[in-house]
């Protein structure tokens, strides 16, 4: 298999098990808060996060420190080298998972609610989701 195969397969499946992650945190968020679980909203999470960072990486009215963290944070994202290796069954991606929850703690917490709610490509409702999983305060 040729190395390029090898390292878009490692990012697809770095997302796909980052979505699955966020997936069953969003489920055990809403059963604790007894709301309905809307499939659809569980689904479209990992996608929005990921344009998120991306979002909040080249937005210029968020802090130039903010912006090199979560560039670095999707650099990490797409290498093949990990903290923990992706081949490790659930500790792999679980990194991963924790350093994007990490990462948007950070950010919200120095771009401010403003810029996250400017740059967020979901629903409201997925965005409280976010800011439950990353504990931050609105």
């Amino acid at each position: 298999m040729p190395y390029w195969l090898q390292i878009l397969l490692s990012v697809l499946g770095s997302i796909a098990l980052l979505w699955g992650a966020l997936m069953i945190v969003l489920i055990v968020h809403y059963r604790r808060a007894d709301r309905s679980i809307d499939w659809r909203e569980i689904a479209r999470l990992a996608p929005d996060a990921v344009r998120l960072i991306t979002r909040l990486a080249f937005d210029t009215a968020v802090p130039r420190p903010t912006r090199w963290w979560l560039g670095g944070l999707l650099a990490y994202l797409l290498l093949p080298i990990d903290l923990v290796p992706d081949f490790i069954p659930i500790l792999g991606y679980l990194d991963d998972a924790i350093l994007v929850a990490i990462g948007l703690r950070f950010a919200i917490t120095h771009a401010g609610m403003d810029a996250l709610e400017r740059n967020w490509p979901g629903t409201a409702d997925g965005l409280a989701a976010l800011v439950a999983i990353t504990r931050t305060r609105v």
